[in-house]
């Protein structure tokens, strides 16, 4: 499991090994942007991802950014 806190990318996130879950922030201006965590999803390749921390961002674009990843679940809670 790779939680990867408040972050942006990082070259270093390529070298970790396998991932089954990974929990990526997602909400400017602190962390990263869908686009940002997309590309980050594909560096780690996790079975499955869970977007957090997202606040107003929206989560159906990185969803839809990793849409053709077929390997890699893209799982979204709301929390109310």
């Amino acid at each position: 499991m790779y939680v990867a806190g408040d972050t942006e990318n990082v070259p270093e996130r390529k070298e970790l090994g396998e991932i089954e879950i990974a929990f990526l922030p997602m909400n400017l201006p602190y962390t990263m942007t869908p686009e940002m965590a997309a590309e980050a999803a594909r560096a780690v390749r996790p079975k499955v991802l869970y977007p957090y921390h997202f606040g107003e961002s929206d989560t159906s674009e990185v969803v839809r950014l990793l849409a053709d990843e077929e390997d890699i679940e893209v799982r979204v809670r709301r929390m109310e």
